[in-house]
């Protein structure tokens, strides 16, 4: 049975440390706001920015347990661990959260890499997440700005932004966040 709004804000406040859960009320409130300009249920949105890290402060291993005993996507194994939260958070949201809508899993699912072909809901809930009024990163208020004319052109500033710092870390960069961008840039392209 799927959690009331109020059951899963209790349930997943108790999952995370005070500063998370401040970071997870600012990406609610700006879902929220993201879907009634852009046109996504506000109540999914919502709903998937709840839950969006519910198993951010698992243990790494216990994360690694749940991708390798219940075939969710072996590849990110590969990859940094800050992208495995994503992946659990939406399996727990379906199992232990009753959540089935599949447009709210994937958007839960996609928050930190995005895909192609990213729904309505996924850009909504990725970008409420790199922009909420709590985070503070060098070009996050151009985000904000570009995130008042278009979705994809926030999209495209997050990931450029997300892509740089790895690159100047000299880490691995997930392929799918690349085919990301270049999706949203492709259809900022045909839409011009």
């Amino acid at each position: 049975m799927e959690f009331s709004r109020e059951e899963l804000i209790k349930s997943v406040s108790e999952q995370m440390p005070a500063m998370r859960w401040q970071h997870t009320q600012g990406v609610m409130q700006t879902a929220v706001k993201l879907a009634e300009k852009y046109g996504a249920d506000p109540a999914k949105a919502e709903r998937a920015a709840i839950l969006h890290d519910v198993a951010k402060y698992w243990p790494v291993k216990k994360m690694e347990a749940m991708i390798r005993d219940n075939g969710l996507s072996q590849d990110l194994l590969l990859y940094d661990k800050a992208l495995w939260h994503a992946e659990v958070g939406a399996f727990v949201a379906k199992q232990d959260y009753g959540v089935e809508d599949q447009e709210i899993l994937d958007a839960i699912r996609y928050h930190t890499s995005g895909r192609t072909s990213m729904t309505l809901l996924d850009k909504v809930v990725c970008l409420a997440d790199y922009i909420e009024p709590g985070r503070d990163f060098p070009g996050v208020n151009n985000i904000r700005e570009l995130a008042n004319h278009s979705l994809e052109e926030g999209l495209v500033a997050g990931f450029d932004s997300t892509i740089s710092l790895l690159v100047s870390r000299r880490q691995i960069i997930f392929p799918m966040t690349v085919l990301a961008r270049n999706d949203l840039i492709k259809q900022l392209e045909a839409n011009s």
